[in-house]
């Protein structure tokens, strides 16, 4: 029996309509529409969605180039950078006397979209004509991009120096269409260095260590250990006697270059090598050219003669 006894306040037989969904939507699956009227025959393509995809791959084009050429300048502004670019275009070099192959990513690591430049800081006083001879002769293996600089540590260049590597490439705007940069900077440094990636290594100094680095990038380096050895062997006196030492060191080694070119036409036998081109470039610089003996005067006409050593002349007047 209940306590309380309260009278309903509304009438029992009331009718509430609950809805069977929180939101209702129209039906676009009606009897009345004819899909076909939007579907192209022949699987062809919708002419909007086409041109959505070709925006979008020139949009990604354009991000692509920009992002080539902000690498470029982020590489030299943190190498230091150079304040005067004055390069001018490269033109066609001779043909290669290396027929080998180097596989870039193994050498320089994966090309991730920016361009992989060699960037090179060299005093003006002391040319590195070696390096111009490889440089050259990369050019004739990859789609190089070059370009020299001068640092405001140098207050005058002569002019041989600042079109060493040749004319500028018509294309030089466009950077991803080089497989290489090639960036010399004439800069007061005590010792020639190197750099190819500038947060992940240390500088490579030296022209010998370098001439030695961009000559595996030709894939021409000698297979025998022996060749190999005797290669570093006449670089280093080249370096050490040729270039450091007194005349009689000079006088020594242009007396070994005389018995080895009086047995072969190379100093590697019947190969040319980065010894002929190391040895070559110091001979000059040392200017030893007419008082060398009769095997190595015919040696250097012959290194003439193979058309590599045409951006060196000039750098001798």
């Amino acid at each position: 029996m209940p306590m309380y006894k309260v009278k309903p306040v509304s009438p029992a037989d009331i009718k509430i309509d609950v809805p069977s969904c929180m939101y209702k939507s129209p039906n676009v699956h009606g009897h009345g529409m004819n899909c076909g009227e939007h579907a192209l025959q022949n699987g062809e393509v919708d002419p909007s969605l086409k041109a959505l995809e070709e925006r979008q791959d020139e949009v990604l084009r354009r991000l692509y180039e920009l992002k080539a050429t902000v690498d470029g300048f982020a590489k030299t502004v943190t190498t230091p950078d150079a304040d005067l670019d004055a390069s001018t275009p490269s033109p066609g070099p001779a043909e290669s006397v290396f027929r080998g192959t180097a596989d870039l990513d193994s050498l320089l690591g994966k090309d991730l979209g920016a361009l992989r430049d060699i960037v090179i800081n060299a005093n003006p006083a002391r040319p590195p004509l070696s390096l111009l001879v490889l440089h050259a002769l990369l050019c004739q293996r990859y789609q190089v991009l070059s370009s020299v600089h001068v640092h405001s540590s140098v207050s005058a260049v002569p002019p041989p120096l600042l079109s060493c590597l040749g004319p500028r490439h018509i294309d030089s705007y466009a950077r991803q269409r080089f497989q290489l940069g090639f960036t010399l900077i004439w800069k007061d440094v005590s010792e020639l260095q190197m750099k190819f990636s500038t947060q992940s290594m240390c500088p490579i100094e030296g022209e010998a260590n370098v001439a030695r680095f961009l000559f595996r990038l030709l894939g021409a380096e000698p297979q025998d250990p022996a060749a190999a050895t005797q290669m570093d062997c006449w670089i280093d006196k080249a370096v050490f006697q040729l270039s450091e030492g007194g005349s009689k060191d000079r006088a020594a080694v242009l007396r070994s270059l005389n018995a080895a070119l009086g047995r072969s036409p190379w100093l590697l036998g019947q190969e040319f090598s980065l010894a002929d081109i190391v040895c070559a470039c110091f001979v000059l610089r040392a200017s030893q050219t007419t008082s060398a003996p009769v095997n190595v005067q015919r040696w250097l006409k012959s290194c003439q003669n193979l058309g590599h050593f045409d951006c060196v002349y000039p750098l001798l007047q």
